[in-house]
């Protein structure tokens, strides 16, 4: 059996699931959110967890095993505590503005760059941090990652959006690596 996939998932107060053919969805203070089931996997209440089981031990039903596990799981955690996402933004006059569901970014480009939030996620920025909230983990990831392509870091100085996290190699500029080459002769 998958390791992941025959771990029971606790569920807090407040959390509730229902099940339609072919789709699950998981409601809580936070908010309702909703998947695709695959055939052949169910996802039963026993006592106070949520337990995934397969039909049979056909490879294709252990990979949705887990998968479907670890889905369910973080949709639990995110209609109870909900996920969060920090973003670095490093430059000079480089800055966020949130204003209701858009965030306006000065990059060092010529024109701001205006982004639009999907309702189920929240920004919010303190000095060059930018912080998004959701109860949604997937569609965070992708909203973050898409921030991040505004303007990726560059290795030479840093300037750009990177995760907090995120450590950055960075290179020795062009006039750096001649200067000391000449020093040396």
């Amino acid at each position: 059996m998958s390791r992941i996939g025959r771990k029971p998932i606790p569920v807090p107060k407040g959390v509730t699931l229902s099940q339609k053919p072919g789709q699950f969805s998981v409601k809580g203070p936070k908010g309702e959110l909703a998947k695709n089931l695959p055939a052949g996997i169910s996802i039963k209440l026993e006592g106070d967890k949520f337990v995934v089981s397969r039909v049979d031990d056909s490879r294709e039903k252990r990979a949705y095993h887990g998968l479907v596990r670890a889905h369910l799981a973080n949709m639990v955690k995110g209609v109870t505590e909900g996920w969060t996402r920090e973003l670095e933004i490093n430059g000079v006059g480089y800055r966020a503005e949130v204003a209701g569901d858009t965030v306006t970014f000065a990059l060092g480009y010529a024109h701001p760059v205006v982004f639009k939030l999907p309702k189920i996620v929240s920004a919010k920025v303190e000095k060059n941090r930018l912080t998004l909230t959701s109860a949604d983990k997937d569609l965070l990831g992708q909203i973050a990652a898409k921030v991040r392509e505004l303007r990726p870091p560059e290795p030479y100085k840093g300037k750009g959006i990177k995760y907090v996290e995120e450590v950055i190699k960075r290179k020795v500029g062009k006039a750096a690596a001649t200067g000391a080459a000449a020093g040396t002769s």
